[in-house]
């Protein structure tokens, strides 16, 4: 809490209350005598007065008046005084609307009440029966409205008595998260008018400009108290404070007017569960453009989940550590204090956090200073943040140590982890990347990284890979520590990636802010996107921008974005629960993908300018994705281009899907061809069951690269923008001995089909000399041709003949696409009576390459001999395939390699091949390898080694063995929460535990459920683990029916797993007797 609020803070005792409620306030007593309600009272003969009760109009002189009149003065003071006791909303608005100037009505009014002089006698005379008549009719209205009144008052005090409604202007009175829930539950939608806590979003009158906020943990019971104040500008008059919070309970509430002990009147304060939001009704109306401040006074726990301020703990030595850590993101920091959790409401915060020896804090700022207290207290203050938003503000508690470098601008870099990690150097690769990381980053975007350090923080426990809070990333310890002795070139990957991912965040998602979620692809694709770029500054070699972003995101994206169940990029957010819907891998990796296509077509160096310029128009604030666009485009107009991003672009992010691009040749015209473009999809029968699949409206402006070529070379390459469904265009040097391959390199986000005739002479030409067709095509045409054929576009026999020259190919990337798509299509086929038909199909092609590259030898000291990284990741892909379809000398090396390590117990099995051999060794071997593997995970320290042993254990073939996994992978203490999806995944993989796995996720959903539920992708990865290799129709019925059961049936994922098991039923049906048809057929020829 910063000084200022701290001068104005008033503690507040038993005493202190009692006094608060004797005395007025200070800014009531100020105010001129009679402000508030015109009220009916005899006049005083004395001049007016100054009352400290502002309910009343200033007294002036009245003539005389009859008993009835008194009768009815007396009533009405008398309903003034219950009203005192029982104000209702609507009366206090009322009653304020007339006093904000301070006076009762207008000054013009209350000056126009005089003294009117006395009648005379004969007047009375001769209107004495009307008055007489009038009064007795006013006398039965008023007493009729009395008793109504009186009435609506005895209902206002049943219904509030249990509202906390208070009056003064301090107010402490320890209100549970659940205490309104009877109350407000179902409010009625006709009187939602005037309650702004019942509507999805925030209100906009208060936007808050800085937070003070202290936090006291205790880490042996695992609860924590906080102190909040929020400094706030009143954008528009309101007399409600709405601040989201989530199971706080709330124990004081204090608002004033900014810089002074002026308070202002709090009604009463309450929890609104359904919206996650506290409200704070005010006596009286905030004025616009004013400044004030909130303080708030509440405690919580330290959650045993994976969200808001939670617990986590590692062993060491036999002794269990714990520590706690925030994840905020994307509506979780309402957990842990009050505070407006929207993005756009960007604010300085200030963090103070008070803990016990010999624990330490973290958060995104330095800490300014430290302050000892007794009992080993220590609290630690930090400095004030730039303008940021809610959901990246981050604090640790832990005991952890460090290791530190230096950017050459004075970037302080720090990674924290286990101590026994940090000895063994398991952070040092991390550490040293992100400090190049920050260095790239800042030449790239031309802007400097904003804050004075960035700290890595590595924990046992976390929900997500890592978590971008600006100055302090949070990593699970899986995806930022690395043991070069036994790490994989997969494993070095993942960690590079996560590690370039969350440094980007540092700039897109931190220094500029998505304004609203329905743009979170913005920053999620931008941070996709530059994990390539990020790790081919690192590894330029790798050249993973340009092929490794094949495999790895576009085609896996193109799956999912090809279902029904898909949605746009930017889609609606109303409420809590659209916000979790919308981080998916669309937002992730189809965002990634049309920065990539916008990239290329404006062509890079333009590109990383528009970018820049982005940045800085935009750094400490909010944009969305029409602020991007409109920059590139004024970025294109600067050298000459006329093309308007926001009009193309808008087609890709408003819209589902994605289309495929159909080239033909024009018959009577050798160089001509017609392009047509639809709405890709598997399920071609829903565009005739669902009118919206099937509109034709669905179209894009795609930017088609074609390039024309013969035996020996390629003979032209061009850019087409199609924009329409059909379109003729003439393309130089294409004739009847030519073929031609659009989408050049993948760079564009759409499918390519061609003819049946072009389809076949690609197929010679790679049988011929595959190396004349791009590598990234080569991966293209494999994908493209398998989906195609998935969904029917194709004839099925076309992608198997695509991969027959695989003997050729010596590059890893259309390996990786062809292994990605055979053991897709294994999955479907694996309970075929003729599945062997299939399997000596794909080990035709695997066997020569697996019989030039072998396995990875040791040298003479132990140390692996590793030869690039093509070479490397190539003869890996080739192990995988061999071992699995079942080459003979495969499962011998495995067997071999596994045996000499439990007979020696000196492991000299290469990094990059080890899960292969475990595995592999484990399916072929007798239990007692199993329990060995078991063993050695208990023991090691090693965090990538521990993963692969884990998931090696899910290949066995006894039943019993892996039903002893899956109820293992549930014990917290044995693997970490995050990790215990991995194992469920993991068996499903494999015939003998696909049923087991579907088993044991219908028996644990209500456990699933209830530690992942909150969680970004937890649930959604599980749910397509476990049914994505679903393919009967007794299957089928059964996910409906455990949906059905559950009342999931609104679920995304459980909609996006019907249609996938959908399609695999559907595929068995039309598909699969033409693909054995054709295979028995090309095996006896």
């Amino acid at each position: 809490m910063s000084p200022v609020c701290r001068r104005r803070e008033r503690r507040i005792s038993d005493a202190g209350r009692q006094a608060a409620a004797a005395s007025p306030p200070a800014e009531q007593s100020a105010l001129p005598a009679a402000t508030g309600k015109l009220a009916v009272q005899s006049a005083p003969s004395s001049p007016v007065t100054t009352s400290h009760t502002p309910r009343f109009l200033p007294i002036v002189r009245r003539p005389a008046r009859s008993n009835g009149e008194r009768f009815a003065a007396v009533y009405v003071m008398a309903l003034e005084d219950k009203r005192d006791k029982s104000m209702s909303f609507t009366q206090m608005v009322i009653e304020e609307d007339s006093m904000r100037n301070g006076r009762g009505l207008s000054d013009q009014w209350a000056d126009s009440v005089m003294v009117r002089p006395r009648t005379t006698e004969r007047h009375i005379t001769v209107h004495r029966r009307l008055v007489l008549g009038f009064a007795i009719s006013i006398l039965g209205l008023i007493i009729v409205t009395i008793i109504a009144v009186l009435l609506s008052v005895k209902f206002e005090e049943c219904s509030n008595d249990g509202g906390n409604r208070v009056g003064n202007a301090t107010v402490y009175s320890g209100v549970k998260f659940n205490q309104t829930r009877e109350i407000l539950s179902n409010p009625n939608p006709s009187k939602t008018a005037g309650k702004p806590w019942t509507q999805l979003r925030l209100p906009t009158s208060i936007k808050p400009n800085h937070y003070d906020l202290n936090i006291t943990a205790f880490m042996d019971n695992f609860t924590f108290t906080g102190e909040i104040c929020i400094w706030m500008l009143c954008v528009k008059p309101t007399k409600h404070i709405v601040l989201h919070a989530d199971k706080l309970l709330v124990e004081g509430v204090e608002v004033t007017v900014a810089n002074t002990s002026d308070h202002r009147g709090i009604r009463k304060y309450f929890l609104y569960p359904q919206n996650q939001v506290l409200v704070i009704m005010l006596s009286r109306e905030l004025k616009a453009q004013k400044h004030y401040t909130a303080k708030i006074k509440y405690s919580a726990k330290i959650a045993d989940e994976l969200l808001g301020f939670f617990r986590s703990s590692y062993v060491t030595n036999g002794e269990r550590s714990y520590l706690a850590v925030t994840q905020f993101s994307p509506t979780h920091a309402r957990k842990t204090f009050p505070c407006l959790d929207e993005p756009v409401y960007k604010a300085t915060f200030k963090i103070a956090i008070k803990h016990q020896e010999p624990y330490l804090a973290l958060s995104n700022m330095p800490v300014d200073a430290v302050i000892h207290e007794e009992d080993g207290w220590i609290i630690e203050q930090f400095s004030s943040t730039p303008r940021m938003s809610t959901y990246y503000l981050a604090w640790a508690i832990c005991n952890f140590t460090y290791k530190e470098t230096v950017t050459e601008s004075g970037i302080t870099v720090r990674l924290y982890a286990r101590p026994d990690a940090i000895q063994r150097g398991s952070g040092d690769y991390a550490l040293n990347i992100t400090k190049r990381l920050l260095e790239f980053y800042e030449d790239y975007f031309n802007v400097s990284y904003s804050l004075p350090k960035l700290d890595l923080l590595a924990v046992p426990k976390y929900p997500y890979a890592a978590m971008e809070n600006w100055g302090l990333s949070v990593f699970v310890e899986q995806r930022l520590l690395l043991d070069p002795g036994v790490s994989s070139i997969p494993y070095l990957l993942d960690v590079t990636m996560v590690v370039v991912h969350e440094i980007c965040h540092q700039w897109f998602g931190d220094l500029v802010t998505p304004i609203w979620w329905e743009d979170v692809w913005l920053k999620e694709g931008f941070a996709h996107y530059f994990e390539y770029v990020g790790t081919d500054f690192l590894y330029p070699d790798f050249n993973m921008e340009k092929q490794r972003f094949l495999t790895d995101d576009l085609h896996a994206v193109m799956l999912l974005d090809g279902l029904a169940s898909s949605h746009p990029i930017s889609q609606e957010v109303l409420q809590a629960t659209d916000i979790d819907r919308v981080f998916d891998w669309i937002a992730y990796k189809k965002g990634a993908a049309l920065i990539r296509m916008v990239a290329n077509f404006m062509g890079q160096h333009v590109f990383q300018i528009g970018l820049q310029d982005f940045l800085m128009e935009h750094m400490y604030g909010n944009a969305g994705r029409n602020d991007l666009w409109n920059k590139l485009t004024e970025t294109l107009q600067k050298i000459g281009e006329t093309i308007n991003i926001r009009e193309v672009m808008d087609r890709w992010t408003l819209q589902m899907g994605y289309p495929v691009v159909t080239i033909g040749r024009n018959e009577s015209s050798g160089d001509t061809l017609t392009i047509s473009q639809e709405h890709f999809i598997y399920d071609l029968t829903a565009k005739s069951v669902n009118p919206t699949l099937s509109n034709n409206s669905y179209l894009w402006e795609i930017p088609l690269t074609v390039a024309v070529g013969n035996l020996s070379h390629i003979l032209s390459e061009t850019m087409i923008w199609i924009n329409n469904k059909t379109e003729h265009h003439r393309i130089s040097f294409l004739d009847s001995s030519s073929w031609l391959v659009g989408n050049l390199n993948q760079s564009g986000y759409f499918r390519v089909n061609y003819d049946l005739r072009n389809w076949k002479l690609l197929i010679d030409q790679l049988m011929t000399n595959p190396e004349v067709i791009s590598v990234g095509n080569r991966a293209g045409l494999i994908d493209d041709a398998f989906n195609l054929a998935r969904a029917g576009y194709l004839p099925q026999n076309i992608p198997l003949e695509i991969i027959r020259y695989l003997y050729k190919e010596k590059e890893f990337l259309p390996w990786h696409a062809a292994s990605n798509v055979l053991l897709h299509l294994d999955k479907l086929v694996d309970r075929n009576k003729e599945y062997n038909i299939f399997s000596q199909y794909v080990l035709q092609q695997v066997a020569p390459a697996y019989n030039l590259l072998g396995w990875p030898e040791d040298a003479v000291n132990s140390t692996v001999v590793q030869a690039s990284y093509q070479t490397e990741e190539l003869r890996r892909k080739v192990i995988i395939l061999a071992c699995k379809f079942g080459i003979a000398l495969c499962h011998e090396k495995a067997v071999s390699l596994l045996s000499e390590w439990m007979t020696s117990d000196h492991n000299r099995i290469p990094p990059n091949v080890r899960d292969i051999a475990y595995c592999t060794g484990i399916s072929l071997m007798d239990d007692n390898v199993w329990d060995f593997i078991w063993t050695k995970y208990q023991s090691s320290t090693a965090v990538s080694e521990k993963k692969i042993l884990l998931e090696a254990l899910a290949c066995s073939k006894n039943t019993i063995l892996l039903n002893r996994l899956l109820n293992l992978s549930l014990n917290s203490q044995t693997v970490p929460d995050q990790t215990t999806i991995d194992v469920i995944i993991h068996v499903a993989k494999y015939p003998n535990g696909r049923d087991l796995a579907w088993k044991f996720f219908q028996d644990k959903w209500s456990v699933f459920k209830s530690r992942y539920g909150e969680a970004l992708f937890m649930n959604s990865k599980l749910i397509k683990g476990v049914t994505e290799f679903l393919s009967t129709e007794a299957e089928l019925k059964e996910l409906k029916e455990f949906i059905k059961n559950v009342r999931a049936g609104a679920d995304a994922s459980f909609t996006q797993a019907v249609e996938i098991v959908e399609a695999n039923v559907r595929w068995h049906g039309l598909f699969e007797d033409e693909l054995f048809q054709w295979l028995r057929k090309s095996l006896s020829s």
